[in-house]
Order: structure tokens, then sequence, then C-alpha cells
């Protein structure tokens, strides 16, 4: 079976691939996960400098998913190029670097340093970061802005510009028309969705505290639905990667037939690491069940986003 598919040039085995931020650069799920068996590898989001990230914990678990309020924690674009992107190199399939900046600059600069690193397929760009210059709004949440830090990147590489939505705003379309037409070659959503817990405080016990982060996992897959099918029939004329609360082959066969050309699952992994496996196989089965001899022939002939 063919599960073979072009997104933006980026050649991959099968539309399967982890969710930046929940795989690491693949060395992590070593013995649990074959890293070659995917489709493409996403590496967990970049900054320009090294990130600490928030204190402990900053992971909690609510009905339905879970709130994260990591803080980027990382070594820095130049520690990733060195140590990390030989690693994920390894496992022969698709590199894609997720960047995040406070500034356009920022931006700018990793896309620059990035461009002909060896063994970096694209670069998904998290436009969900504040925009310390513009109020802390989210680059995300304003399509000029969008627009603007989309062009700045697109103009430093000549990779794939892949450009990850967040679902925090009231029209998904206008954002994602903005950032296809400053030469974005493809879009990935869903980014989180906003969200706040109270959690018991560690090592303390019986201290509480709020925390306030973003929310993944199977509660938000009808909204991430909904927004990749928007952006199905909006017709960008770019490859569409589907995400939020995909945990089993069923799940990923309704972002398939909501217009998703490939999938990205981050929450389910944690839970279970074979999940990749899972739809990978179920894929196969569904389409030799069907009478389909490639995934792509099933989107040409079947696919109808409704």
């Amino acid at each position: 079976m063919d599960l073979s598919v072009n997104v933006a040039g980026i050649r991959m085995k099968n539309p399967v691939m982890p969710a930046s931020g929940c795989f690491g650069c693949g060395e992590e799920y070593l013995g649990l996960v074959d890293p070659s068996s995917l489709g493409a590898i996403v590496m967990k989001g970049v900054t320009l400098l090294p990130r600490a990230g928030n204190e402990q914990p900053r992971l909690v678990e609510v009905f339905g998913g879970i709130i994260n309020f990591i803080g980027l924690q990382n070594p820095g674009v130049e520690v990733i190029i060195r140590d990390k992107i030989p690693i994920a190199r390894r496992f022969n399939v698709p590199v894609i670097v997720n960047i995040s900046g406070n500034t356009a600059e920022e931006y700018e600069q990793m896309a620059q340093r990035l461009d002909g690193v060896e063994g970096v397929a694209a670069l998904e760009v998290n436009i969900s970061c504040p925009n310390i210059k513009h109020g802390g709004v989210a680059f995300g949440q304003d399509p000029e802005i969008a627009f603007s830090i989309t062009q700045s990147v697109r103009g430093r590489t000549s990779l794939p510009v892949i450009v990850k939505l967040t679902p925090n705003v009231t029209n998904i379309v206008s954002i994602a028309k903005a950032v296809a037409s400053a030469g974005a070659n493809a879009i990935s959503l869903i980014n989180t969705l906003k969200a706040r817990a109270r959690i018991k405080n560690y090592p303390s016990k019986g201290r509480w505290r709020w925390v306030e982060g973003g929310l993944s996992g199977p509660c938000i897959k009808p909204i991430a639905l909904r927004m990749v099918s928007d952006l199905a029939k909006a017709n960008l004329g770019i490859p569409i990667i589907g995400m939020g609360g995909i945990s089993n082959f069923d799940d990923a066969l309704d972002f398939f037939e909501s217009g998703a050309d490939a999938i990205a699952i981050g929450t389910a992994v944690f839970v279970n690491p074979n999940v990749f496996r899972e739809v990978i196989e179920g894929l196969k089965k569904y389409l030799a069940e069907n009478g389909f001899a490639s995934f792509e022939e099933w989107k040409q002939k079947t696919r109808k986003p409704s």
C-alpha cells in the first residue's frame, strides 16, 4: 500500500507525524517508537536563545486532555543545530524544525540560521507566541502581523515554510489567507487552546495555585476538525496538516475526510506511544478494504470536506 505524500515539497512515506513538543527529536522514544516509520519528525519548539521554561509542575491533567505551561524550554537554536538535528537525521525521515520567537527579528534570525543545515527539510513557524512589541498579542491573532512574520521568514530561507496557526481567534480563515498570501507553503493547525486550572504545588502538599497554559487532547478534536474543514473549504491552494485530539485511526480519518493532507499526533503519544503504528496500519487496512492502491488515490476520488 502506497501511503506516500508530498506536503509542500516534503516527500513523506506516509502522512503521519508527531506534533511539535511531544516527541523531542526522536531519541526520547527509542525502544517505544520506530522514528524511521514516521512520515516526518517535527522537533520540539526552538527559540533563538536558551530558555529554562516555567517552574514545576507545568503539566496538569484535566477532563479529556491536559494543560501544559512548559514555557518553551529548549537549549537554543545553536545547540539544536549542533546536537539534536544530527540525531533526528539518523532516522532517514524528513526533519521539520519548529521555531518560536518574541520578535520578528528572532524569527528571521532562526530562519536564516537553519537555512541549509543538513537534514532540515522544512521550518514550522509557531505564531502562537506573544508579540512583545505589540502589547503581548500573539502573532497569529492578527492577520497583518501573521502576514508580516510569514513574509519575513519566507524571505530568509529556501526551505518550505509551514505556519502553525493558533485556534484562539475569531476567524481562522482570515489568518490562513494572510499567511498563504505571504508565501507559506503549508499550514498546520490547531495549536493549543488557552485554558486555566488549579493544581497542587510540588513538593508542598495541600497548597494550591492557579496556572494558565495550552489545552490539548481529545477534548479539542471537534474544534480542530471545524477549523481544518473551514480551511479546506476556503481552497487556499496549499496543504493542510491537521492536529488536535487525534488518539486513534478513526480520529485520523476524521481529519483526512475534513480536508487534512497529513496529520500530527501529540498528547496521545504520552498515553500510547504505539498510536503512530496503529494509525499507519489502520490507514493501510482501510484503503485496502475500500479498493484503493494509495492514499493519494483515495484523496482524489473520495474526499469531500463538509
